[in-house]
């Protein structure tokens, strides 16, 4: 009884945190690690720890010293690796205490070797903290000393960290663009390439994501994709895809290199723009307010160019859609008469239909096309502008005229009014009178 006493309270004491909510040591887990250490701005020591541990132990007085010590100025946290045992083994905790300082790249975080004493804790966090005041300011202590670094214009936030467990759901199963780098801690050319990447990734952003997988950790995915060196960067285009649509990317390093080939990449496999017919002024805005330039049609009225003839038309804007999608324009069309006010805000109609004008909404500034309706013309029209030729005029009033909400065509051809009969059998005329 006494021995399966002493079991048992060893079993408890094993599983009890070393620090306690009244320490100054800050309790991490598996939920809050990633937002509070990772996405923070703030450097962190960290100890990662077993509570059977008699190292751990003794450290307990020295680290809680630590945390008063840099209380307000560097964070100080304590692992319980007994209850978070993924966490740690994603970290490469072997023996306990692990004691690591999450600095500027908390991607890869510095291991402490040194003396076990607050002293010598607090003046390493220390250190780190002076190096990414140096880099802030331009005073050096960056991973490179290419002045293409950008570490302080690009933000970690953007990279987005990539498991075994999520990989799947963010990138394959995503309609999104992706470049993901696959990584090693110890790596010193992944480390170069930290500043550059992140700020990539906030240079793409809303085009291509940009992810890291630590390949040390993730060992499935690496394997699977045949990471046999670090880095090694893989490209997933948009839309459907799986394990064998992933490219090699053979660009440099550099942010400028990594954002030019991701955007030629990316322009090479976004679909073509879809052409919408103004409806409304919601549509307007929807289709053109957020694009550099917007290309307006104005087809004949249905009654006199029926649907196969539309579509013929529609067929042409299509075919300079995807011509130039990497423009990346708005597309509308209306029908002759249906927005009054556009047609005369733009000088179109004049000279009758179908006509086009593109429109900078930015700018405020249109052009309208003089030559004919054809692919052959209205890929002429767009070059010219595409490199900055061709007579443009303010528009009206400077602003957008209003659009009048219809609705949109069922496709089908048009169809004449009937003609009301007027029944004159109960009108009695006066042989005087005369029809």
């Amino acid at each position: 009884m006494i021995l399966r006493a002493f079991v048992v309270l060893c079993c408890v004491a094993s599983s009890l945190a070393l620090y306690s909510s009244s320490d100054d040591v800050i309790a991490l887990t598996t939920a809050n690690f990633d937002k509070t250490v990772l996405k923070s701005d703030e450097i962190w020591v960290v100890e990662f720890y077993a509570p059977f541990c008699g190292h751990c132990r003794n450290l307990v007085p020295e680290y809680r010293k630590v945390a008063t010590a840099l209380k307000g100025v560097i964070k100080v946290g304590g692992i319980n690796c007994e209850e978070e045992q993924s966490l740690c083994g994603q970290h490469g905790v072997r023996g306990y205490p692990t004691i690591k300082i999450f600095g500027q790249n908390k991607r890869s975080p510095v291991d402490y070797n040194g003396q076990r004493t607050a002293k010598d804790i607090a003046e390493s966090a220390l250190a780190e903290a002076k190096k990414k005041i140096k880099n802030v300011l331009g005073g050096g202590g960056g991973s490179s000393s290419n002045s293409d670094s950008g570490s302080s214009s690009g933000s970690k936030d953007d990279v987005i960290e990539l498991t075994d467990a999520n990989f799947d759901k963010l990138v394959l199963q995503s309609e999104d663009t992706w470049l993901v780098e696959f990584y090693a801690p110890w790596c010193g050319h992944c480390k170069n390439l930290a500043p550059h990447w992140a700020k990539a990734a906030t240079e793409l952003k809303g085009k291509v994501k940009l992810g890291a997988v630590d390949a040390t950790v993730h060992q499935v995915k690496a394997s699977q994709f045949g990471v046999q060196g670090y880095p090694t960067i893989k490209y997933f285009p948009g839309g459907s895809k799986d394990r064998n649509s992933a490219e090699d990317y053979d660009g440099g390093r550099t942010s400028s290199d990594i954002v030019n080939w991701a955007l030629e990449k990316y322009s090479d496999n976004i679909p073509a723009p879809e052409l919408v017919q103004l409806t409304s002024e919601k549509v307007a805005r929807d289709t053109c307010e957020s694009k550099p330039l917007c290309v307006v049609s104005v087809l004949p009225h249905i009654l006199d160019c029926d649907a196969a003839c539309r579509n013929r038309y529609l067929g042409i804007l299509r075919s300079m859609g995807e011509k130039y999608k990497k423009k990346q324009w708005g597309w509308l069309w209306t029908e002759g008469g249906a927005q009054l006010e556009l047609e005369a805000t733009l000088d179109i109609g004049g000279f009758g239909y179908p006509a086009m004008a593109v429109v900078n909404l930015k700018k405020m500034k249109y052009s309208l096309l003089r030559g004919s309706f054809s692919e052959e013309g209205i890929n002429e029209f767009l070059r010219d502008l595409s490199y900055g030729r061709g007579h443009t005029a303010p528009v009206k009033g400077a602003e957008l005229p209003k659009i009048h909400t219809i609705e949109a065509w069922d496709g089908k051809d048009g169809q004449l009014p009937e003609e009301e009969e007027i029944d004159l059998s109960d009108v009695d005329l006066d042989e005087k009178d005369e029809l």
